[in-house]
């Protein structure tokens, strides 16, 4: 055999028993016995760098390098190895939130996101604002941010509107007017509906061998009290508020919970507000249909003299809520496995919910008696100072504070 075949040969049957120290100090021993011209010549038979087998004989030579592995030998000097992207690169993830942003999903019962554009797409994007990175970094970035790669589930709620996309990329640019304003935005909805009592709620938790924790072997409607989380997810300061109502889901009800969080939170955060951007599902008792909605809001915005600006997601889309994904997962995660045996045990698990990001939520109880069928006439809703975007104003609309 040729001599540069069988050091090939050598490197390729020893390669996978080494860490990074041992296989530089093997390398930079080979070039040292070849002599001059060694080290190009072993850099091009084994495929490593001239700079790893310079390496190798410089630790061999003089071994004074080092990095703490688990068995207590030391393999890289500290600080040492190529510089991630992200450290290199500042605005980075800055500019890769901002490409994906109006087209993220998240599963509401996970933390997980995910992005409807391709990693060729973002890449390009990315590479347009002078980035140099390519697409399977975007991948790596995205898994490293817990985005994951998601198979089709069926999660499709309906026919996608012709406009959805244009619908996205309003409210996303809508939300980005009012943060430079520094206006509060706030992604509302109600969650699904819990019975309070001793009754199985899915999901596990750590606890001793053969020591579950017994609940009811049925859990029938009429075996507990009805409980309705109604949250607001504040997207400027990462805070969350849950009003838990005890009858029905209506938008008196969904009224009422906005206006306990301003009062309560949202006025303390924006002293100087004088408009709120809402966003909110197309259906529900917060759906652009629906009259007593637009009512309450007037409501509303004619007792805090607040301009109250609403988007409402398009039809089949309601899991892209950012509430979804940014409050209420949590709130899955923190009663998990937990019978909801009360109202105030309820509460406290919603207030623990916690993120990585620092994540705060709030609750609080509403007994109030919310009656459904509440009719609201032609009448009244044109006394209504309802100002209707040029774009969808069924979808997009603004009501502004009554004067008289």
């Amino acid at each position: 055999m040729e001599p540069g075949l069988t050091l090939k040969n050598r490197y390729d049957n020893i390669n996978h028993h080494l860490n990074e120290k041992a296989r530089r100090i093997w390398l930079g021993n080979e070039a040292l016995a070849i002599g001059r011209g060694g080290v190009s010549f072993v850099a091009k038979e084994t495929g490593v760098s001239r700079n790893t087998v310079k390496k190798g004989i410089e630790e061999i030579q003089k071994p004074t390098l080092e990095i703490i592995t688990e068995d207590n030998n030391r393999i890289r000097s500290k600080g040492g190895g190529r510089k991630n992207l992200v450290q290199i690169d500042e605005t980075l993830i800055n500019d890769l939130y901002q490409s994906i942003e109006p087209f993220i999903r998240g599963d509401p019962e996970s933390s997980l996101l995910w992005t409807t554009k391709s990693l060729r797409d973002i890449a390009d994007e990315l590479r347009g604002k002078g980035h140099a990175i390519s697409y399977r970094t975007v991948g790596t970035i995205l898994s490293s941010l817990d985005f994951s790669l998601q198979a089709n589930k069926k999660t499709d709620e309906g026919k996608s509107h012709v406009d959805r996309d244009q619908q996205f990329l309003f409210i996303y640019n809508r939300c980005n007017d009012f943060f430079r304003e520094k206006q509060p935005v706030i992604s509302v909805d109600a969650k699904k509906k819990e019975l309070i009592g001793n009754q199985k709620n899915n999901g596990k938790n750590w606890r001793l061998k053969d020591d579950p924790i017994n609940v009811n072997v049925y859990d029938f409607p009429s075996m507990g009290e009805k409980a309705i989380p109604y949250g607001i997810y504040d997207l400027t300061n990462n805070k969350g508020w849950v009003n838990v109502g005890i009858t029905h889901d209506t938008a008196e009800f969904s009224v009422e919970s906005i206006r306990r969080w301003w009062k309560i939170m949202g006025k303390d955060s924006f002293p100087d507000a004088q408009k709120i951007f809402i966003t909110a599902d197309c259906g529900g008792s917060n759906g652009y249909r629906i009259r007593l909605w637009k009512r309450e809001l007037q409501k509303f915005s004619n007792e805090e003299n607040l301009s109250i600006f609403v988007s409402h997601f398009p039809p089949g889309t309601s899991k892209w809520n950012t509430i979804e994904h940014r409050l209420f997962s949590f709130i899955s995660i923190a009663w998990r496995g937990r019978p909801l045996i009360s109202y105030q045990v309820m509460i406290n698990l919603i207030k623990s919910a916690k993120t990585k990001t620092g994540l705060q939520v709030d609750a609080v109880l509403d007994q109030n008696i919310y009656s459904k069928g509440i009719k609201i006439s032609d009448e009244e809703m044109d006394s209504l100072n309802i100002i209707r975007d040029p774009f969808h104003g069924e979808w997009n609309y603004s009501i502004e504070p009554q004067t008289h």
